[in-house]
């Protein structure tokens, strides 16, 4: 039996982009992304660019992550084979850090100028304790690849 694994196959990113270097991201900074979705999804996605969800923890928005790890559970309770994470270029412009529950712009947050809301590791909003980002304008993504898990043979001896 064998298990899926995640990985990027070029780690260097693009000229002026940054990986998660910063806790937080830097405003007007670019770093890259990544979005975890169906096969379906990718393809439509590819084929006419993100557009915003209707709502979700942070309001209407692309939802990604600085984190593979994170973007690659996603949808979450969907078979790992049809998954696929978009990697992407986003200059996250004005960044609100959404911290807490309940925070007082935690859906409201493109209202007072801000570009991207970004829920910080392990602030007690998101259960994996994991990053998320929110990107209200689309246009600042740009894809630049599909991940997809690759098979990783079973070794004798190991569980996971």
């Amino acid at each position: 039996m064998s298990r899926l694994q995640w990985a990027e196959a070029d780690f260097d990113p693009p000229p002026g982009a940054f990986r998660l270097v910063t806790p937080q991201p830097d405003n007007n900074r670019t770093y890259i992304m990544y979005h975890g979705t169906t096969q379906t999804s990718a393809q439509s996605i590819l084929a006419n660019g993100f557009h915003q969800s209707q709502d979700g923890m942070l309001g209407p928005g692309v939802y990604l992550s600085r984190d593979l790890e994170k973007a690659s559970r996603y949808p979450i309770g969907h078979p790992e084979w049809d998954k696929v994470v978009i990697k992407v270029k986003v200059n996250v412009g004005r960044v609100k850090a959404i911290n807490c529950k309940n925070h007082p712009l935690q859906k409201t947050w493109h209202d007072h100028k801000y570009d991207t809301a970004w829920v910080p590791p392990n602030c007690g909003m998101v259960k994996s304790g994991l990053e998320e980002n929110c990107v209200w304008d689309p246009s600042r993504i740009e894809i630049i690849e599909l991940i997809r898990p690759t098979a990783v043979p079973a070794q004798p001896g190991y569980d996971m």
